[in-house]
């Protein structure tokens, strides 16, 4: 028998470059932006903002040519149906999110760094890091919702994670920042831990790391491993309720938020989310279906918990507090996390628990636009009022009249109230899923949080067209710096560009410019703010585009 004669198995895999574009070509953009960094001079680092708003709107129009039909590669060589990575529905649709609200992000990044680019070089953010890890962390984010096994899944969850706990530790010298990222990365970190022991617990009983094959082998559990299963099965939902801010694993969000650069805190608020509502979606729906009994209870009281708590914390915000506006939209995200639990829980219960989780997507998408609109105008209105309080938006609509009207529109979709239709819509589908799931216990409990929800959003719309008390006098460094010191960090402490507050160094330019009313709107910061406002009044006037998802099979 001659070598030729011999059959060798080929073990070399092919792979779907198509398939894998948007997290790829995310992460490519990124290691680019960081080397070029190293030959950009200093009056042209802005350029590297524009090159990330680029590469990720290339990275989002790659995700039309998957829209044919469903992909998938890196399979096992033996079973072609067996892969790590799948572009479906559910895929594209978080991509979807993902990558718009890294763009988005990006935008407002880009206007912040031009507002302090004469920042001393010493107390900057600098430009070149920042942009890599939030483009490696919007890869991260792009990569799991197509990760179909354990591995995948956790590596893709930790490079989502990691560099966004530098991003919001970047305000050098801010003590906020520090403790910030500090309570985010320990919190972060042991949830992880937990997650990888659930995942081993779930590897020791089923032998395998694809969530198909997790799914049949779960159904096959020797008696004796059973409590060894539902012990992993439960661990391994405790990272990815900590991504979602679900109650109890929620105490990190609203120090986070205020302690992050704000287009940060806006990234977070939906990337963030959208990374744990995938993920926890995959091992609930497609992994652990035979243990609905197990996580579909948890999940419905960690709902009924989160909305609850996080629509009573928001409810509580001072109007005078300082940053009480991104105190608020951090609470109200755990609301939000509430609702987005529901059709999760639901699935457990549902004779299609796949179909089922479709109004979580529908809702965060919804969801998406419009609060990172909302974070929008916040970044708008911190240009002159760096303290961010609530009460720096009452005659808003004297200022900014435009600012105004879209900020009360989208505070509407969140509030569910016309014309925010969209928000009204996508609140009605998850009420649905509740109900014909069984869990009226849950729909009344939503109920009740939407109507609290209404108060709290309702007054900050009121307050945008009521008539400034007193003349609206600009903040300066002085007040800017006492507010910090009654919210807990140092007075002295100096901002670094990209900042929920506004950096004002005597003797430059941007001391006086950065604090005068009628500041120009910055072009990237109103595209923000124009591309979420379109998108939202689209999806109000064709809620339909989002809608589908909560009636389509995404697996």
């Amino acid at each position: 028998m001659t070598l030729a004669a011999l059959e060798v198995p080929d073990v070399v895999q092919s792979v779907d470059w198509i398939a894998i574009a948007p997290p790829a070509i995310t992460a490519v953009v990124g290691l680019l932006v960081l080397v070029a960094d190293l030959f950009v001079p200093e009056g042209r680092k802005h350029l590297l903002g524009w090159a990330s708003v680029a590469g990720l709107t290339l990275a989002t129009l790659s995700l039309l040519p998957l829209l044919d039909a469903d992909r998938a590669t890196f399979c096992r060589l033996s079973d072609d149906d067996v892969c790590s990575y799948t572009a479906d529905q559910f895929t594209l649709a978080v991509q979807l999110l993902v990558l718009g609200g890294a763009l988005l992000t990006a935008l407002l990044s880009v206007t912040a760094s031009r507002d302090h680019a004469d920042t001393p070089r010493a107390r900057a953010v600098p430009g070149g890091e920042y942009w890599f890890l939030l483009l490696s962390s919007a890869a991260g984010a792009a990569l799991l919702p197509a990760s179909r096994d354990l591995a995948t899944l956790v590596v893709a969850l930790e490079v989502a994670s990691l560099p966004a706990f530098a991003l919001v530790g970047l305000k050098r010298g801010d003590r906020m920042s520090s403790e910030a990222a500090l309570k985010f990365f320990l919190s972060s970190v042991t949830a992880t831990a937990v997650t990888l022991m659930g995942v081993s617990f779930v590897y020791a009983t089923t032998g395998s790391l694809y969530l198909t094959e997790i799914a049949d082998g779960l159904t096959r559990v020797d008696g004796q491993f059973d409590t060894l299963a539902r012990t992993g099965v439960v661990l391994t939902l405790i990272g990815f309720a900590f991504k979602t801010a679900a109650v109890p694993f929620h105490f990190w969000v609203p120090d986070t938020y205020v302690g992050a650069p704000l287009p940060i805190a806006a990234y977070l608020s939906v990337i963030g989310k959208a990374v744990g509502f995938s993920g926890l979606i995959l091992v609930t729906v497609v992994a652990f279906p035979s243990y609905a009994d197990v996580w579909g209870p948890a999940l419905a009281v960690l709902a009924a918990l989160t909305m609850t708590i996080g629509n009573a914390a928001a409810l509580r915000q001072s109007v005078t507090r300082a940053y009480s506006a991104v105190r608020l939209l951090a609470w109200s995200s755990v609301g939000q996390a509430g609702y987005l639990l529901v059709p999760i829980a639901a699935a457990a219960y549902a004779k299609d628990g796949e179909r089922a989780v479709g109004s979580t997507v529908s809702y965060a998408l919804m969801y998406a636009a419009v609060n990172l609109g909302a974070f929008a105008v916040a970044a708008l209105v911190a240009r002159t009022r760096p303290l961010n309080r609530l009460s720096d938006y009452r005659g808003l609509y004297a200022e900014h009249p435009l600012a105004a009207l879209v900020l009360a529109f989208f505070l509407l979709c969140l509030a569910g109230l016309p014309p925010g239709i969209i928000g009204l819509f996508a609140k009605v589908t998850v009420f649905s899923s509740a109900v014909d799931a069984g869990l009226g216990w849950l729909a009344v409990i939503m109920a009740v949080n939407v109507v609290i929800a209404l108060y709290y959003y309702l007054q900050w719309t009121a307050l945008l067209f009521r008539a400034p008390e007193t003349a609206r006098a600009p903040e300066t460094a002085g007040s800017a710096a006492a507010g910090k010191a009654a919210a807990g960090t140092a007075p002295d402490a100096p901002d670094a560009f990209l900042s929920s507050d506004v950096a004002t160094v005597p003797g430059t330019p941007e001391a006086g410019a950065a604090t005068r009313p009628g500041l120009p709107v910055p072009l990237a910061l109103a595209a923000a703010i124009a591309l979420a406002a379109v998108l939202a009044v689209v999806l109000s006037g064709a809620p339909q585009l989002v809608l589908r998802f909560s009636d389509t099979v995404l697996f």
